[in-house]
């Protein structure tokens, strides 16, 4: 298997703060078998740090030439129709929607520059899709497929007068006749 252009790991910071919430769970926890209210705090702690540890174990996003792996999950270049990009940049969430019809959810927790690398390669290999709703060439600013006609070819103006012209007629045809421009295999010497 060929390797990938690019590897997008989670960023470390998501493990920190997957810790940070699983602290705050336990000291709201022990805070609650004491005063009831602090349950609401434990609860919101787990989901917290359930969202988090979920973001740093997520699987890395390689970029191939013809692909685009996410973990188990392979993605043609081709199958992509439409790449739009929610209001996530860290983390990153993009939808991509399928040639088959199915649009899924690419997340990938990671820095900003990093996730916003990956959406530029995102979009740069998915040369046959939508981005955001336009179209692939008109995004990048390339030159549209449309064809301008051809301009009129130039006007040619005579060079010789029109007996000069017979003249280096005959002169071609001359040197055609013997083979060679100095003249070495002719009568004339």
């Amino acid at each position: 298997m060929n390797r990938p252009v690019a590897r997008y790991v989670p960023s470390r910071r998501y493990s920190t703060l997957s810790l940070v919430a699983l602290a705050g769970l336990a000291v709201s926890g022990y805070t609650a078998w004491h005063w009831a209210p602090a349950w609401i705090a434990a609860a919101a702690f787990a989901i917290s740090a359930l969202g988090v540890l979920s973001a740093a174990l997520r699987p890395a996003i390689e970029i191939f030439e013809s692909h685009l792996s996410d973990g188990p999950r392979t993605i043609s270049w081709s199958d992509i129709r439409r790449v739009d990009q929610t209001g996530w940049n860290a983390p990153l969430a993009v939808y991509l929607t399928l040639a088959d019809g199915h649009r899924l959810l690419l997340v990938y927790p990671g820095e900003l520059d990093a996730c916003l690398g990956l959406l530029r390669q995102i979009r740069r290999y998915s040369k046959e899709a939508l981005l955001d709703g336009i179209p692939y060439n008109q995004f990048w600013g390339e030159a549209a497929a449309e064809r301008k006609p051809a301009p009129p070819p130039a006007p040619r103006y005579p060079l010789l007068r029109p007996e000069d012209e017979e003249e280096v007629e005959k002169m071609f045809q001359k040197l055609k006749s013997v083979g060679r421009i100095d003249g070495r295999g002719s009568d004339e010497k």
